[in-house]
């Protein structure tokens, strides 16, 4: 099972070719490969669902604090 975490955006990189966004993870900021969004115009504030550091889709605010709470639910219940 693949699983995508929510980050949102919080810098498209100079000089990456549109290829690298600084993104925000859980309170963590990492370079973030967002080629395969190709086409869809991304800016800081958005959200992605991330796989292994590529963006696999943009999604919106209140889907992702939805996907991070199924995380933290999961989470909870391996305690």
């Amino acid at each position: 099972m693949c699983m995508a975490i929510p980050g949102e955006v919080v810098e498209l990189l100079p000089g990456s070719g549109d290829q690298l966004a600084m993104v925000d993870v859980a309170g963590v900021t990492r370079p973030i490969n967002i080629g395969l969004l190709d086409g869809q115009p991304l800016a800081p504030g958005d959200w992605v669902l991330i796989h292994v550091g590529f963006a696999m889709s943009k999604v919106d605010e209140q889907e992702a604090v939805e996907a991070l709470r199924m995380l933290e639910l999961m989470g909870r219940s391996t305690d």
